[in-house]
Parts: C-alpha cells; sequence; structure tokens
C-alpha cells in the first residue's frame, strides 16, 4: 500500500499525517511547535509522533508533500529578506505605482536604460554598464534580487541578460518577472518579483530543514510542495518561485476540508496562530482569485485560491484601542504567547510579571520581551540595532530591559520585521488557558499576564476588567467579533449581489448587526449566513462555537480539523501550466510570445496552433522533472478583439496550457 506524509509548518505548531492512498483514511497524525530559527527541531518531532502515532516505518512513506503558512505570514508581518530591484526602461514614477514603494521598503532600486516596445522589439539597447555599478555598489545585507524589465512578457532577452551579469557578479539567487506571471503591468510584475526575491531564503530554509529530516530518518521519497492554488510542484521549483507559495496553507486547508467533509457549499475558515483565511467552497471547489493573490496589503500576479487573509489568529497582538471608551484590538502582528515563553524561561517570565503586579502598574511594555531568532549575531545592523541585539545576546528579555529609550523602538520593530526577533505578549491563546479552553503550556504565567493587562485604563479613566477571567472573556468575545466579522466580508463579497458599498463597511453596518442581533421593535431585522461554515485550525473548537451562533448558520467542526492544512497537502494533483500570447504586430504578422524571443507568423491561427505546442511542450517537460505520472493537458485560449466599422479586430490571444496528474509515487 501507498502511504502518504503530509506535513504543514505554520506560525505556531508543525502538524503531520499519514494517509493510506487506497483507503482515504488517516491513519496517523502529530503535532510539534514550530521551532525558529531551527526549523528541523519542529519537523522532526511532527514526523516521528505521526510515524509513532500510525505505528509505520519510515521507508512505508511512498511520497511526502508540504504546505506551509510561513510565507503568507511573513507577507503579513512585512517579514523577509532584503532585496534590490533592478528597474529595466522603466522610470522613478513608476515604483510609486502598484504598492511596489511600500513592498520594497526602503530597499535599492537600480534604474536601468532598455527595455521592448509592446511587440517585443528593442527600444533601447541594454545599459550593462549601469547594470553593472548599480549591483556593484550594493552592500552586503541584500540576500534576493528581482529584475523587471518593460513588456518582458513580450520579449524577455533583456531580464535573461540581466540575470546572467548579476550572478556572475553577486552569486545571489535573481528572480525575473517574465518567469512569475504573463501579464503586462510591469510595476505588478515588479512587485510579484520583489516578494519572491524577499522570500527565497525562507522557503528554502524551509524545504532544506525538511529533506534534511527525512533523509535522517531513511525517508527517501519525493518532496512535493502545495502551490497557493492548491496544486502541487517539486520542491525545487518552490525554492526558485516561493512567491507560488503564498496561501498555501490556505490552499491545502481548502483541499483538507473538501475531503474531511464532503461539503459541496460552504465556507471554509481556518484560525491559525498569525491569520485567519477565509474562502467560499462552490460545488466541492475552491474559486480562484482572477486578479491574482492579495495577501495582507499586497496583490500579486500570482494564480491562488481567492483566499480573504486577515492578520487574526490564536497567538494574535492584544492591544488596547485609543478614546474614552478603550476597548481591544487583535492583531494583525503574531506574538509569542507568554504562556509559550514560560515553558522554556520560567524563571524569567514569572520574576518579570510578580514585580510587574507588585508595582499596580501595567505601564508600557510591562508583560511583554523580547525573543532573539538568531543563532548568532546578526550582521549589517546599524548602531541602534546593535545596541538592542547586544542586550539580546544572552536570550529573551523583558522589552523595559531592552529598550533604553524611546528612539530604540524603530530599531527593535525593523529586526522583529526581518524575522530576527519576535516580541512575546498577551494573546487570545493565553486567554483560552485562563478559561480552560486550551491546556498546552503555563496556566499561570497566562493568567499572572490577563491580570496584568486587566490593571490597564481606558480613556476615560476606567480599569479595563476586574481580574484575570474576565479579562481572558473580553479577549475571546473579541476574537469571536473580528472572526464573524471576517466571515461577513467574505460573504457579502461572494454573495454575487451589488451592494454598492464596501463590503468592510457592510459587515460592520449598523442594520448588519441588527439582523445578527434580531432586533425587534418598530423594525424587524433578521440576518444569518446562507450557507454553513467549516471550521479549521487547532483552536477552532474552543472558540468557533459561538462564531456559528452568531452567524445563525451550522458550523462544522470536523475530525482532524487540526490537522486539515497537512491532510490537504498530499490529496492535491500535481499540475504544471506554461503561459504565452500572440499579438498582432500590423497587417498580416503577427507574433508569438513564449519564453524566448517572439517568433514572426503571417497567420493569426498558425502563430496560436504553434504557440500552443511550444508551450504543450515546455509544460510536458517540467510535468516530467516534476514527477507527474500519468499526465492529462488542458489549453485555455482568450482571444480579445475590438470592433471597428462593425468588423473584429484582432488583439491579443492569451494562451495557457496546464499538464496534471498525481505523482509517480514508488512501491515496495
Amino acid at each position: 500500500m501507498a502511504i502518504l506524509l503530509g506535513v504543514d509548518t505554520g506560525g505556531t505548531y508543525t502538524d503531520a499525517v499519514l494517509i493510506d492512498e487506497a483507503t482515504d483514511r488517516v491513519i496517523g497524525s502529530a503535532k510539534s511547535l514550530t521551532t525558529r530559527p531551527d526549523l528541523a527541531r519542529g519537523i522532526a518531532g511532527a514526523v516521528d509522533g505521526v510515524l509513532a502515532d500510525a505505528g509505520m516505518a519510515p521507508d512505508d512513506v511512498a511520497m511526502v508533500s508540504l504546505s506551509t503558512t510561513l510565507v503568507t505570514n511573513a507577507l503579513v508581518e512585512g517579514q523577509g529578506g532584503r532585496v534590490a530591484l533592478v528597474f529595466i526602461g522603466f522610470d522613478r514614477g513608476e515604483v510609486a505605482r502598484a504598492g511596489l514603494e511600500e513592498a520594497l521598503g526602503g530597499d535599492p532600486v537600480i534604474l536601468v536604460a532598455g527595455g521592448h516596445g509592446h511587440s517585443g522589439e528593442e527600444r533601447v539597447p541594454l545599459d550593462t554598464g549601469a547594470l553593472k555599478d548599480g549591483i556593484a555598489g550594493l552592500g552586503p545585507e541584500i540576500t534576493g534580487i528581482a529584475v523587471a524589465a518593460q513588456f518582458a512578457t513580450r520579449n524577455p532577452a533583456h531580464e535573461q541578460a540581466a540575470r546572467a551579469i548579476i550572478r556572475e557578479m553577486t552569486g545571489l539567487p535573481v528572480t525575473c518577472s517574465h518567469e512569475l506571471a504573463n501579464s503586462l503591468g510591469g510595476p505588478r510584475r515588479a512587485l510579484t518579483a520583489v516578494l519572491n526575491a524577499r522570500l527565497i531564503g525562507l522557503i528554502d530554509g524551509l524545504i532544506a530543514a525538511c529533506r534534511a529530516e527525512l533523509d535522517a530518518r531513511g525517508i527517501t521519497a519525493q518532496l512535493m510542495v502545495v502551490r497557493g492554488d492548491g496544486a502541487l510542484i517539486s520542491a525545487d521549483l518552490a525554492r526558485e518561485r516561493p512567491i507560488e507559495t503564498i496561501l498555501s496553507g490556505p490552499a491545502a486547508s481548502i483541499a483538507g476540508a473538501s475531503w474531511l467533509t464532503g461539503e459541496r457549499d460552504a465556507i471554509v475558515s481556518d484560525i491559525g496562530g498569525t491569520t485567519t483565511d477565509i474562502c467560499l467552497l462552490r460545488d466541492g471547489r475552491p474559486a480562484i482569485d482572477p486578479a491574482g493573490a492579495r495577501v495582507g496589503p499586497y496583490r500579486t500576479m500570482v494564480e491562488a485560491v481567492a483566499m480573504r487573509t486577515t492578520g487574526l489568529g490564536g497567538d494574535s497582538d492584544v492591544h488596547l484601542r485609543g478614546g474614552l471608551e478603550g476597548g481591544l484590538v487583535l492583531g494583525p502582528r503574531r506574538v509569542m504567547p507568554v504562556s509559550l515563553l514560560a515553558m522554556a524561561h520560567p524563571r524569567l517570565v514569572h520574576r518579570a510579571l510578580d514585580e510587574a503586579l507588585s508595582s499596580g502598574m501595567s505601564g508600557e511594555g510591562a508583560g511583554r520581551f523580547a525573543v532573539p531568532l538568531w543563532s548568532g549575531q546578526p550582521g549589517g545592523l546599524d548602531p541602534r540595532e546593535a545596541a538592542v541585539a547586544e542586550r539580546l545576546a544572552a536570550g529573551p528579555q523583558p522589552l523595559q530591559a531592552v529598550l533604553r529609550n524611546r528612539v530604540e523602538g524603530p530599531a527593535l520593530d525593523r529586526l522583529v520585521s526581518r524575522g530576527q526577533v519576535i516580541l512575546s505578549g498577551l494573546t487570545p491563546s493565553d486567554a483560552g488557558h485562563v478559561l480552560g479552553l486550551l491546556s498546552d503550556w503555563d496556566d499561570l504565567a497566562a493568567e499572572k499576564a490577563l491580570r496584568l493587562f486587566a490593571m490597564k485604563r481606558t480613556g476615560a479613566g476606567n480599569r479595563l476588567a476586574e481580574d484575570a477571567t474576565s479579562m481572558a472573556q473580553m479577549i475571546v468575545d473579541r476574537l469571536t467579533d473580528q472572526t464573524v466579522s471576517c466571515l461577513l466580508e467574505a460573504a457579502f463579497a461572494e454573495d454575487g449581489r451589488d451592494w454598492a458599498m464596501p463590503v468592510d463597511e457592510l459587515a460592520r453596518h449598523p442594520l448588519t448587526r441588527a439582523g445578527l442581533d434580531g432586533h425587534r421593535g418598530v423594525i424587524e431585522t433578521d440576518l444569518r449566513l446562507g450557507v454553513p461554515v467549516v471550521g479549521l485550525g487547532a483552536s477552532a473548537p474552543s472558540y468557533y462555537g459561538a462564531v456559528g451562533t452568531r452567524l445563525g448558520t451550522r458550523m462544522i467542526l470536523p475530525a482532524h480539523a487540526g490537522v486539515a492544512n497537512a491532510i490537504g497537502a498530499v490529496v492535491g494533483q500535481l499540475s504544471v501550466h506554461a503561459e504565452g500570447s500572440v499579438s498582432a504586430a500590423g497587417a498580416g504578422v503577427f507574433l508569438s510570445h513564449t519564453r524566448e524571443a517572439p517568433i514572426r507568423f503571417a497567420d493569426r491561427d498558425a502563430a496560436i496552433r504553434a504557440t500552443e505546442a511550444l508551450l504543450l511542450a515546455e509544460a510536458t517537460a517540467r510535468a516530467r522533472l516534476a514527477g507527474i505520472g500519468d499526465m492529462s493537458s488542458q489549453t485555455g485560449i482568450e482571444i480579445r478583439e475590438v470592433e471597428v466599422e462593425g468588423s473584429p479586430m484582432f488583439i491579443e490571444a492569451r494562451i495557457r496550457v496546464t499538464v496534471q496528474g498525481r505523482p509517480r509515487i514508488a512501491e515496495g
């Protein structure tokens, strides 16, 4: 029998499942804490746990597939390596478009003359001298380089030439925009390439850690990774294109939800440590976002499930809203729960909490800690960052001991954004421990942290809560309310009606809330979801009962809901696609655009047929390398025409060839 191993590395837990392919049955599952920066320990714990749970030997495993929320979380939290963008044929003003400047976050841009025209003809020669000068001026902190050239999807020659020069000069990983997207929008292609370059180190480290732990246990099976549309890709391809794995974890959770429940129409809501991911399941399949995956503030050109991802999870930071009434806000930043930190550093955490409680005041930074994630102090730090890092050299410290003055706060924030430090503070997970919903970590540390936070004052001077229990209930109620808002936004967006109002405003509108309340007065209102909700995630059983009640719908909490991502990682198909286009370059002239230089044809249909054949050959070759067994292919052709004097005029044909199938699985 073929045994499939699914591994999901999330922000808090690494999950593993074993599935018997012949019977479509889960035969083992296990969880282990995700360990940063050394991810290998968490993966090892989950793999060892699931093999022991199922009573299986390592050489029984025929295929391994990995899904992860780490890439999604990194984008939501603004983390990743430092990169440079080589922007060919664009001017400085283009950097401000499509969120590109925000995504760069101050990282360098090298403007280089060059680029092609709409038909793929060279407009300006590539200025290799300016390119070499710009690359030579980069600092040692740069971990990857993105290259985006004007109309590179019509002719990639300048991106390919720039990549060869950069690799020869630096040896750094280079991301070319034409390999990630076939659309024309230059700044959005550049944004996608920048994010890919920023994430390469993260996904490479994850895959390397997973492969090393598998090899150490004698698991030699091929390693796959879940793509953002739910399909599987080879680990080698995922290393080159980590951006394709954004929403990998959520996509796997959708596949897992469908497999676990058999529901055809439902809203799937997956709560993790960092994010809540929501997707509509129609006829058993998730919709694909035609505009490209959106994660946090970024709209990429990556094909992925139509998912709404919000920075709300079990480990979301709890902070106080301003104003007279005060109130709570959860997220979007993830912090390490105080009760979890106390498991590894009990004396440090309890001493700091006891001292803060004895003072009778919950000042700024009280009950919060900074935790270094490096094995050796990182280089490339400015003086303030270096001073903060030096105080963390011996390990985690209370925040008040790390920051000596206010100007060091931004320095610590930069270390956090680069994934070198994580903050620890009060979270819904701590509240769950006090309310008896969770019991994994240090209950007493959670209770102390909640008592300390309850001492905070609103703008009106009132104490936030009377005791730890009431404080914990306030946090859980806030989690329920924010989750309800997220689900309503998704429901309004997918309903198909023109609401003439942004869905986020509609979800919080007084009439919507009155409908949920079942208001009865001169006006009577009722509102509920018309489809059930499938709740996934380890903490879903603890929190989602109240969410279903509030929304007046059936809440489905399937068995194995806590490892749905790992299940989804192994039930998908391998899929490889290749994209190209045919454009009209003048009367009787048609150009075929693939990954090579444009090819000229005198007949439109001949150009389309030739392009389709080239793309099929490319996709088939990549599919063989990816390990697809029995292959099937399909071609989609979208023709754009405009009407001129009553007759259609051809503008462009976009062609996409997909080759898919189950991975080749070795048995015996």
